[in-house]
């Protein structure tokens, strides 16, 4: 993945864009992936208590801050976001095509910015979701949030440093955060970079990934501090009013982008497939680069801030189509409920 694609959804290159048309974009990565089978891939992260101590340190305000500048030291430190906070629950089935969340509920505790260190040095962030699991201790993600295609045995497929903050608020903690113990994705993410492109993965619907929390410095699991979100493995159904929450940071590195991953954003609408990926389902919504990762719930409750997460955000219209921003979702099927059984039964 080349510099400037550093955590962000994902958009076809130039060359790859001269390749596939609207109909075969979502047909010819499908086609070729599934002559292999699929299984789980996994990854160790913090497995000690001088790793997790060193991550712990490692995040500080600034660096969290700063994650996802693609110039870090020439990049002012953005100012915060103190949208004043709204006591009354926002309507039901409101449509919002992006917003600073302000209504509270308990999606501001089990929903936060996900941070990593890619295999250049820099840091990146995307967004994840603590969710139901018998361990008490998974988050879902998206896989290109925690690696690249290749060989996962190689160290520098992987990020590293992998940090979760719930409610991650102006460079502050206010949970705590959390180090990663074990992770996974889909074995299509294994393939060789120079056959396909993670473009061809992601439309191909194989773009979640799974994580498993280290408990916290006081040795409680993750779920019991921050709570956690439904979660299931369904079909999508057209125009179904889905509402999608994340962290994302444009104005990083763009003067005239919107958010600078200070506070959570929030969207609501009906959901439809993307004309050039029909696996990946997406409704109106200004987020993107930093937003990856983050939940699409259905029958979310604006009065409680609990729903039913159904996808991970993957990418937006530059590559699925459709109006100008629209933000996807990877839905969560058969691959995404294997690697959810897989975390699940892990020891945090």
């Amino acid at each position: 993945m080349s510099a400037p694609h550093r955590a962000l959804p994902r958009k076809l290159t130039a060359a790859a864009a001269l390749l596939l048309t609207a109909t075969t974009a979502a047909l010819l990565p499908t086609t070729a992936l599934a002559a292999e089978p699929e299984s789980i891939t996994t990854h160790s992260g913090a497995t000690t208590e001088q790793e997790r101590s060193r991550i712990d340190t490692y995040w500080t305000p600034t660096r969290m801050k700063l994650a996802g500048a693609l110039i870090p030291e020439n990049t002012p430190v953005p100012e915060d976001d103190n949208t004043p906070d709204d006591p009354h629950p926002l309507p039901a089935n409101t449509p919002d095509p992006g917003a600073t969340w302000r209504h509270g509920g308990a999606v501001n505790k089990s929903v936060g910015r996900l941070f990593f260190t890619f295999s250049d040095g820099y840091d990146g962030s995307c967004s994840a979701t603590v969710v139901n699991s018998a361990n008490r201790s998974t988050i879902i993600t998206a896989a290109h949030c925690l690696r690249g295609l290749g060989d996962p045995a190689t160290d520098g497929t992987w990020n590293h440093n992998l940090y979760f903050v719930p409610g991650y608020r102006n460079g502050t903690k206010p949970l705590g955060g959390f180090s990663i113990k074990n992770m996974a994705t889909s074995s299509r993410w294994d393939t060789d970079p120079s056959k396909t492109t993670p473009d061809d993965v992601a439309v191909a619907g194989y773009d979640t990934g799974i994580l498993v929390a280290n408990p916290s410095a006081g040795g409680q699991r993750i779920a019991d501090v921050t709570g956690s979100q439904k979660i299931a493995f369904t079909k999508p159904a057209k125009d179904e009013f889905i509402h999608t929450f994340g962290y994302p940071k444009d104005r990083l590195n763009n003067p005239s982008g919107k958010y600078t991953g200070s506070r959570m954003i929030h969207c609501a609408g009906p959901a439809q497939p993307g004309p050039k990926a029909p696996l990946l389902w997406g409704g109106s919504c200004d987020m993107s680069h930093g937003a990856s990762g983050g939940p699409h719930f259905a029958q979310f409750d604006t009065r409680t801030g609990t729903g039913t997460v159904v996808g991970v955000t993957t990418t937006t219209d530059e590559l699925a189509g459709g109006q100008p921003n629209t933000l996807y979702a990877t839905r969560l099927g058969d691959s995404a409920h294997r690697l959810y059984n897989w975390a699940q039964a892990r020891l945090a």
